[in-house]
């Protein structure tokens, strides 16, 4: 059964930016030499250009096409806010005894001495982020905040305790701040 005639979203364009919808489904956003493209395709959802506003609408929805709406907005202003300011994870580097090294290479961050551990871990960057290491400070920035947010979980994942007492054992690489978020 129908929940209503149309469920519609509008996001409003800031003017630094430029949105071009292509075939109702693929975004494309530029702003300041920065572009992001996505595909966001679902049954009976349309996306279009309509003024100075981008329109999510359904027309007739059942109950998934209402809650992929919205979804589809908060992508769109993912991307808006990240071409136009970007995202920032701050991490912290914790350890108690064993000093762990911390370093970037490639599309790698490599971390040496991990509870003393005689083998490096290793955490993947994701394409489009740079990751900045300065003392007990890393910073992960890009303009994609899914990219972004998997390279600084990729890195505290990789300095997860596994078989002791987490208790006791907290050493590892922390998010302390999230996309203006704090924690």
């Amino acid at each position: 059964m129908p929940v209503a005639a149309i469920i519609r979203e509008e996001i409003e364009i800031p003017e630094s930016v430029t949105i071009e919808v292509i075939n109702n489904e693929e975004v494309v956003v530029k702003a300041g030499g920065k572009e992001l493209r996505r595909i966001l395709s679902y049954p009976d959802v349309v996306i279009k250009k309509e003024d100075n506003k981008v329109v999510v609408e359904s027309l007739y929805p059942r109950k998934k096409q209402a809650a992929i709406i919205g979804t589809f907005a908060s992508h769109i202003k993912n991307i808006i806010t990240g071409v136009s300011e970007g995202f920032e994870y701050k991490m912290k580097i914790r350890y108690a005894h064993f000093p762990m090294k911390i370093s970037v290479k490639g599309n790698e961050v490599i971390i040496d001495n991990f509870l003393g551990e005689k083998h490096p871990r290793k955490a993947t960057i994701m394409e489009g982020v740079k990751v900045k290491v300065s003392g007990e400070d890393v910073i992960v920035t890009g303009i994609d905040k899914e990219k972004t947010g998997q390279t600084a979980a990729n890195i505290e994942q990789a300095t997860r305790v596994r078989g002791r007492d987490t208790r006791v054992f907290q050493d590892g690489i922390y998010i302390v701040e999230k996309a203006g978020k704090v924690l």
